[in-house]
């Protein structure tokens, strides 16, 4: 990280010798050398952030979270139900249902039978 900050650093430095002399073409080659500074930063931050979430995900044991939310939900007189049996495993993306795309299919038939009848 500190060699991305020091290359930040170069970069905003060439920027004001740049902006001064008013020059387009050093402007342009300071403005290029930027953006490929910060999409190499973006693409280290996302992977730093795939890793983290990874690793925690990996190491957070469910039973003992899905204890903690019992726990909470007991002291707050809250009832769970099912809601949260139905939900998963920690740190799995459930896919959605496609049922609202049906309902939006049968509102536009409906619309269109309408504006024919």
């Amino acid at each position: 990280m500190n060699t991305v900050t020091k290359s930040m650093k170069g970069v905003v430095k060439g920027m004001d010798k740049g902006l001064a002399s008013m020059d387009v073409d050093k402007i342009s080659a300071i403005m290029d050398k930027f953006e490929q500074q910060f999409e190499d930063l973006d693409v280290k931050a996302a992977y730093m952030d795939q890793a983290m979430n990874a690793t925690t995900a990996n190491t957070t044991p469910v039973d003992q979270v899905d204890d903690l939310v019992k726990m909470v939900a007991d002291e707050n007189n809250l009832e769970l139900g099912e809601a949260f049996s139905d939900l998963g495993p920690v740190g799995k993306i459930k896919e959605p249902e496609k049922k609202e795309e049906v309902v939006a299919e049968d509102d536009l038939e409906a619309r269109l039978a309408n504006l024919r009848g």
